[in-house]
């Protein structure tokens, strides 16, 4: 690996992890698409999306560990919630992340395009009150519909190398109407319970380019407990809608990708 590589990805890892950390996702939102363009437009190589896919599941891993860590003591984590969707995500990342071994390239980045649309979508649903009222643990929700959206949030985002974050952040606002602080908090746990799937199915897929990887989770491990940090003391509605910003923007710069533009 170059200097110049190893550079791009250690600011490819703070960045996005940072902001992963603010909003509650894994990271994969913002460092699938870097890792896929940014490095051939410095010239300094490129990746395939098998290849970023990979990266990927052990970085969100990383990063996730990490923004769960720092938010331990926050009051926000919903432990029911957690072992629910978590569990569920679990058992689905692992066998989408497996099944994308057998899959085009093309049909990877079609899939996460799906998915950030359906992310996008579902933002523009009207979400529960930024404020948390009574116990964390007295939130209620749908037990079985949390289950169910999770494993399927688990399968499909498996065959990206993505615990699932990005689209389970505008489900636990938009559908199962978690207030948005206690809904970022959890989604990290779950994200990282999450993320143990589709680590071991890219794993054992023979997907991760453990160099890579491995500068990215440490840059995740330094970022993603200063983005949870800063995203205690930032406004709920405005975590929201930068959530809301960064899942668009990739959307449509993924769907160039598909569609050849």
């Amino acid at each position: 690996m170059s200097w110049e590589m190893f550079t791009t990805l250690l600011a490819i890892g703070f960045a996005g992890s940072v902001l992963a950390g603010m909003v509650g996702v894994g990271g994969a939102i913002v460092k699938y698409p870097l890792l896929l363009y940014l490095p051939p437009l410095l010239g300094v190589g490129a990746f395939s999306a098998h290849q970023v896919a990979g990266i990927s599941s052990v970085q969100v891993m990383c990063a996730s560990l990490a923004a769960a860590w720092a938010y331990r003591k926050s009051g926000y984590l919903h432990r029911r919630l957690i072992g629910d969707m978590g569990l569920a995500m679990l058992a689905g990342s692992f066998v989408g992340a497996y099944m994308a071994h057998f899959y085009s390239e093309s049909v990877v980045n079609l899939v996460y395009a799906l998915l950030a649309t359906a992310a996008t979508l579902i933002m523009l649903r009207p979400s529960a009150s930024d404020e948390l009222r009574g116990e964390v643990d007295e939130i209620a929700y749908p037990r079985p519909l949390a289950v169910g959206l999770g494993a399927l949030v688990g399968l499909f985002s498996g065959v990206v190398g993505s615990a699932g974050a990005f689209l389970l952040m505008p489900i636990l606002l938009g559908i199962l109407r978690i207030p948005t602080r206690v809904a970022i908090a959890s989604s990290i746990a779950i994200t990282f319970v999450a993320s143990l799937g589709g680590f071991v199915g890219k794993w054992a897929a023979h997907e991760v380019m453990w160099g890579p990887a491995l500068v990215l989770a440490w840059a995740s491990a330094v970022g993603a407990p200063l983005g949870a940090k800063l995203g205690r003391h930032m406004d709920a509605r405005w975590l929201r809608w930068l959530l809301a910003a960064l899942i668009a923007a990739t959307c449509v710069r993924i769907w160039m990708t598909v569609l050849g533009w």
